[in-house]
Formats: structure tokens, C-alpha cells, sequence
């Protein structure tokens, strides 16, 4: 087993009252919507059929193959500059089963990392799900379960739309206990507001599972993360969920977005019609912002947009590089760029 240490000269907060040369040890935390990546067997029970060999988008077991490979790499970089390693966990979403998470963690960029997989198939109509990567010898898994979420047609109450379970996966990192949720959020298909009251019911899930857990540890070190398809603003995460953007406003067992900075300078990880959204988040529970390095605390937290992730031409230039578009494969990566935290601990 490896161990990664992040130097870090003269760190500065705006608590601190003196500069000093430390030492601490590092681990990103991440999460990347990686694009419907399918496999190319139809599966008979969910609307995969586009994405077959036979099927409207030609989705052939050579495509299917270089959108692996790409998506592996992504992940193998993220966090490299800082922790020398990839993500020791990782949040996925839009993956179709069990088989992609695998064929993706066997990859050869990332099979020295030797990735555990926590997965279930959810009842979305798309047949896609979410799914969390992590690293054996970093994180040991103590509990890992999956929760339903029960939204209803705008129009008939008595339709249930079925869409993405959230994962929440317990276990122990470096032996901390850290809690973390994996999200994908209803569309805003039909619109913003007319979807609105859905993404608030994913919230509220969210809250009941926060709320949970810290029934049963007032100090449980929490990450929730996913695809919101929500801004920082908007009213299922600023008012359900009272995520804060400023670490000074986080109560006791409150919960700090550090994305909402970034949303507020223009920052986001996905484009449309010319406007940029941050709709990939990561929220963290107050102890995990205390000012103390003395377990595992959030350090600072970023979007990983690397030039070779965006769109280099035409139209959509700067845009995110999805990998399918105008009906065809276009070579690219996904529509979302993935976003990652930092938790360092200082080494005494």
C-alpha cells in the first residue's frame, strides 16, 4: 500500500494568526457524470436500445471500448497534481450497470489502483444509474446501501416517474469514518420550474439520510455529491438543503457548498445556450471544515476542466467535449467536466 503526503509551505488560512511549513496527507474526493456510458448488449428490461450496434446510434463494442478508455484516463488524473494519485473515491453517474463500473475500473489506467465498486441497479426508465469507485487500500467499506426516490407525473399524481436511487456508502478512510451519497438528480425536462418540485424531493431524501446519520454521530463526517441538475442557488440545495457558501454561516450540523463560490465567478461544469450551469457538487458536513488538521478536514475543492475536455471547435467551442452528438460518436469525453475535493490531515 501506498501512501500519499501533500507539502504544503506557508498554508494560510483566514483563521490562521501565523504562517508555518507543514505536512499533510492527502486524498481527493471526486465525482464525474461520464456520459451515458452503456455497453453495447440490449437490455430488455430499460430503453437502451439506441445504444447497440443495431441501434439508432451505432453504438459498436469499438466505441464502446474508446469511451471506456477515455473515461479512465480522466478519472487516473484527477487530483494527480496534488495527491500524486487518482481519486481515492470517486462518484459516478449515468453508468448502465454493474459491467461498465468493472470494465472501467479494469482498465488498464486505473487497474493498479485496484477499485472496489459499490453499485445498484435502479429502477430509472433510461436504465442508467450512479455508482462510487474506491481505492481498497485507502477505503474500507463498512455499510453500503441504496434509497429509493418517489416522484410522481406533474400531471397525473398517480404516474410514478422512476429515476435514480441514491447511494450511501460508510466506511472507513485511513480508519475515519466518513459517510458519503452519491446523486443524480431529476431532469429538468419540461423546464426548470415545471421539474422544480422533483429535484426538492431528491433534497429532501438527501436530508433525511444526512439527518440520519447524524442522529446517530452529531459529528459524522458527511460528502454528498453528484449531478444536482441544480445550480448552488437554487432552491432545492440553498433553501432545502441550506448548504451554505460561506464557511462562517455553517451551523452545527450544517452543510457547506463550496461550489457556490465558483457558480458566483461563472464557473461551471456543463454548458447551455450560451450559459454555463454548476449543476456537479460537492457538500460537505461542518466537521469536515473545522480548523483543525488533526483528522481528515476539506482543504479546498476544484473542477476538473482540462483544455483537452472541451469542445475545441465550431459552435460549441469551450464548451464540454460530450461524446456523442449530431447522432454519431464524436471522439469526445462527456457533457459534464468532473469536479473533486481535497481532505488532508496534517502528518505530526
Amino acid at each position: 500500500m501506498k501512501t500519499y503526503f501533500l507539502a504544503i509551505l506557508c498554508l494560510c488560512y483566514a483563521f490562521a494568526k501565523a504562517q508555518s511549513e507543514k505536512t499533510y496527507k492527502v486524498h481527493t474526493i471526486a465525482f464525474y457524470n461520464v456520459e451515458n456510458l452503456f455497453d453495447t448488449e440490449n437490455d430488455p428490461v430499460t430503453f437502451d436500445d439506441d445504444r447497440t450496434p443495431n441501434g439508432k446510434d451505432h453504438w459498436t463494442e469499438e466505441i464502446y471500448q474508446d469511451k471506456v478508455k477515455k473515461m479512465a484516463g480522466v478519472i487516473a488524473e484527477i487530483g494527480q497534481e496534488v495527491a500524486n494519485n487518482a481519486p481515492a473515491l470517486i462518484g459516478l453517474a449515468e453508468v448502465e450497470n454493474r459491467k461498465t463500473v468493472e470494465d472501467l475500473a479494469n482498465n488498464a489506467q486505473l487497474l493498479d489502483k485496484d477499485y472496489g465498486i459499490a453499485h445498484f441497479d435502479s429502477p430509472d426508465r433510461r436504465g442508467i444509474d450512479v455508482a462510487l469507485l474506491y481505492q481498497k487500500s485507502l477505503f474500507k467499506p463498512t455499510n453500503i446501501s441504496k434509497h429509493e426516490l418517489i416522484i410522481y407525473d406533474n400531471e397525473d399524481r398517480d404516474k410514478r416517474r422512476f429515476t435514480r436511487d441514491q447511494l450511501l456508502v460508510s466506511g472507513l478512510l485511513d480508519g475515519e469514518k466518513i459517510h458519503v451519497i452519491v446523486n443524480h438528480w431529476p431532469s429538468r425536462s419540461g423546464g426548470e420550474a415545471r421539474s422544480r418540485a422533483k429535484r426538492i424531493a431528491a433534497a429532501e431524501l438527501n436530508i433525511k439520510l444526512i439527518d440520519s446519520l447524524q442522529s446517530n454521530d452529531p459529528y459524522a463526517k458527511i460528502i454528498t455529491m453528484g449531478d444536482l441538475n441544480d445550480d448552488p442557488t437554487s432552491p432545492s440545495v440553498k433553501k432545502t438543503m441550506k448548504a451554505q457558501g460561506k464557511r462562517e454561516k455553517v451551523k452545527d450540523q450544517g452543510l457547506f457548498n463550496p461550489m457556490e463560490s465558483m457558480y458566483k465567478k461563472g464557473l461551471g461544469t456543463l454548458a447551455y445556450r450560451d450559459g454555463w450551469n454548476l449543476f456537479d457538487q460537492i457538500i460537505v458536513s461542518e466537521p469536515l471544515i473545522r480548523k483543525d488538521f488533526n483528522s481528515y478536514r476539506f482543504y479546498k475543492a476544484g473542477i476538473h476542466n482540462k483544455n483537452y475536455l472541451s469542445n475545441p471547435k465550431g459552435r460549441y467551442k469551450g464548451y464540454p467535449y460530450r461524446s456523442f452528438a449530431n447522432g454519431g460518436y464524436t471522439g469526445g469525453y462527456s457533457d459534464h467536466f468532473p469536479v473533486y475535493i481535497y481532505l488532508i490531515k496534517e502528518v505530526k
